[in-house]
């Protein structure tokens, strides 16, 4: 088993616009699903009603967005197009002149646009995996792997993979906290094809899959993985937040706890 050390939460990320830029918090609230506050709370749409987003645009990943949470403003850019500077709610034409097709940037306040709607909660990583991880690449930072990532909480952790603690088999689940807030690990995350291209340009890095499947499989600890491991395109765990925990505030600092694991 890993190292009973002391774990604690060292980042807060929320994601305004879906596939966009992230804003980092020192606190945030548990919403309505069980999402973060300000989390994926916009997403862009096409006529279809499909997303646009990094796994089916990939001019996504050159966009630039600074979200202000507090007044719902936005600015944009991205090349060959003006920046833009004003409301999020008005950001439409200038997604369009730069897609150069209908969209729409459509909101949710009440939980947002999770990309898993089963498992809503934050997704969780630790600073020593990332670290681990960008190790497995020439050329790739600790900041850009988690912006490859996008994690939403990162936990400052005694060694790499310990948050595969927090999930077990499919027949089973993990009761654990962090400060006053109730959480079940449900699973290691299924990454899709985002993670394997620059964040700045969308370029796809070779073998990075193939690299990270090899060192997945090599570096798996033995508290990892149950039964979910049919392949090793998968890191970070997927949450869910019970009822009583929705309104929570989670902070920089607070500490983890574990404490069943149960059976579904």
């Amino acid at each position: 088993m890993p190292s009973t050390d002391a774990v604690t939460l060292s980042r807060i990320a929320v994601y305004p616009v879906k596939s966009l830029d992230p804003v980092y918090l020192e606190q945030a609230e548990i919403v309505e699903n069980g999402g973060l506050s300000g989390d994926r709370e916009y997403a862009i749409f096409d006529e279809d009603g499909n997303y646009v987003n990094g796994k089916r645009e990939r001019a996504t990943h050159q966009i630039r967005s600074s979200v202000a949470l507090d007044d719902e403003t936005i600015r944009l850019s991205a090349p060959e197009v003006e920046d833009y500077d004003g409301p999020v709610a008005g950001a439409d034409d200038w997604l369009e002149a730069y897609f150069g097709y209908s969209v729409a940037l459509r909101r949710d306040e009440a939980g947002g646009f999770p990309d898993d709607t089963v498992a809503s909660g934050p997704t969780v990583i630790s600073t020593q995996t990332l670290e681990a991880v960008a190790s497995w690449y020439d050329g790739i930072s600790v900041d850009e792997m988690r912006r490859r990532l996008r994690p939403n909480l990162e936990l400052d952790a005694p060694e790499p993979f310990w948050e595969d603690t927090l999930f077990d088999s499919r027949d089973t689940r993990v009761d654990w906290s962090l400060g006053s807030a109730s959480f079940i690990g449900v699973n290691p995350c299924q990454r899709c094809i985002v993670p394997t291209r620059d964040p700045e340009t969308g370029e796809s890095t070779p073998e990075f899959k193939e690299t990270f499947m090899q060192k997945r499989a090599e570096t798996m600890p033995p508290w990892s993985g149950g039964d979910w491991f049919d392949h090793y395109f998968r890191l970070m765990v997927n949450t869910k937040v019970p009822r009583l925990s929705w309104g929570e505030t989670l902070s920089v600092g607070d500490e983890v706890s574990v404490s069943d694991i149960r059976a579904v």
